[in-house]
This record gives structure tokens, C-alpha cells and sequence, in this order.
């Protein structure tokens, strides 16, 4: 049974995304319905453009819908006010792009380490010592003292996940995290992220269009005319959105 006010649960309802411009109205989502059992592993597939970003991003509190509603903890996000909503994202909701957005001013380690002071309610010592902790379980505690530009595309990935976990999110939102790496790098993190779903009970939610990674998910929902077709589920029928 569905229980959206589980820990690490998460549940979208009807949710439309329109855009307008230009006097005319582009629909993009067209009553979504998902949810996203605690602990699951989901991966989202569909054409470029078909809004798989922008549904991501309205489940992160990134982009607000045009209608509908997403549910953390049973509490609809977007009926919080901007601070509560910020606190959210930063607390309990973890990103990883595409683009690794590393700062390059910083090294590695105060990159991840920075996620951290802007949450607030931890010492120094105490974030150090998960940062560092963190870049050891994703590989990368010899590259901690390096810059950005020093890094491999996939190593400065693997950075991007430490950063994404120093807040010790309940959900990992990830946008297309192998489509800017080879296939060696592109697999290393494809691990990464099954590992951390298994070990840390994280809920993953991953958009892609690398078939590899898409097939190590639990469930892959495929987004086209607006809609999620089921491709492969194990959550409940009533996930997909119907005409």
C-alpha cells in the first residue's frame, strides 16, 4: 500500500507543466501521477524534449508545476512557504547534473564541504571529517586537495555525488550523471549510484538515455506526449498517469 508520508517516500499527483509563450500554450506534462517507494531505484527514459528534466525538477523543488502536487513526508512541497522549501531541498533532497557545477576556485574537498556549511547545524571538524569520509567511499580521498580542473570527467562526477550526500539525503535526483562521460567513467558511476541506493537505502531517481543504466533500475518509466508509460515496474499500478 502507498504511504507518501513514509521517510524517503515520495509521491507526484497530477501534475501539468505548461509553458507560454508567445501568446500560445506548450503543454509538456499532462497529469502526471508517480510514486516512488522508499528505498526504490527509478530511472526516467523518453525522447530529448520530452520534459524528463522538467518533471525531475518539479519533484526536487526546482521548477514549480502548473497544477498539482508533490508529496514529502506528507506534505505537499508546494504548499510550503520559500524557506521551508529551501530547507527541504537542502536537507533531504540531494542533485547530481549532468554538468558537474564543481566550483573551480575550490578544491574538491571544500566543494563538498561547502553543500554543508550553506545546510547549516554541523561543526567544521564534524563536516570535514563526512566530507572526507564520503570522497573515500566514492573513490576519490587522494584527489580531495585538488581543484576541478585537475579531474577527470568522471572523477570530478564522483565529486559531485560526495557533494550530493554530505547532507545525508532521503532521495538522489539525478540528471543525465553518466551523459558527459566515457563508457569506463559512465559504468564506474553507474556502480556508484546502485551502491549507494543498496548500502544507504537512498531513494534514486535518475533521468537518462544510456540503456545501461536505465536496465539496473527497479522500475523505468518512459515519458512521451506528456504522459509515463510503465516499462518496467514493481511500484504500484496506480504510478502511471493514464488518458
Amino acid at each position: 500500500m502507498n504511504n507518501p508520508g513514509a521517510p524517503g517516500a515520495l509521491e507526484a499527483r497530477n501534475i501539468h507543466k505548461v509553458y507560454f509563450h508567445s501568446g500560445s500554450d506548450l503543454q509538456i506534462l499532462k497529469g502526471i501521477n508517480l510514486f516512488l517507494p522508499a528505498g526504490s531505484f527509478t530511472a526516467l527514459v523518453g525522447p530529448s524534449g520530452a520534459g524528463k528534466s522538467t518533471l525531475l525538477h518539479i519533484l526536487g523543488g526546482l521548477d514549480r508545476p502548473t497544477e498539482g502536487e508533490v508529496w514529502v513526508g506528507g506534505r505537499n512541497i508546494y504548499g510550503m512557504d520559500d524557506a521551508a522549501l529551501c530547507a527541504l531541498r537542502a536537507n533531504r533532497i540531494g542533485f547530481i547534473f549532468q554538468f558537474y557545477h564543481l566550483l573551480p576556485e575550490f578544491t574538491v574537498l571544500e566543494n563538498v564541504m561547502l553543500a554543508a556549511h550553506i545546510a547549516g547545524g554541523r561543526s567544521s571538524f564534524e563536516t570535514e571529517k563526512e566530507a572526507k569520509e564520503l570522497l573515500r567511499s566514492v573513490g576519490m580521498e587522494k584527489r580531495a586537495l585538488h581543484f576541478p580542473s585537475q579531474l577527470s570527467g568522471g572523477e570530478q562526477q564522483r565529486a559531485a555525488v560526495a557533494r550530493a550526500l554530505i547532507n545525508r539525503p532521503e532521495f538522489l535526483l539525478c540528471d543525465e550523471p553518466t551523459g558527459n562521460l566515457d563508457s569506463v567513467s559512465g559504468a564506474e558511476v553507474t556502480d556508484l549510484l546502485k551502491r549507494i541506493n543498496r548500502e544507504k537505502g537512498t531513494t534514486l531517481v535518475l533521468v537518462t538515455h544510456n540503456q545501461d543504466l536505465a536496465r539496473v533500475a527497479e522500475a523505468v518509466y518512459s515519458l512521451r506526449d506528456g504522459l509515463l508509460h510503465a516499462t518496467k515496474a514493481v511500484h504500484a499500478p496506480q504510478a502511471v498517469a493514464h488518458r
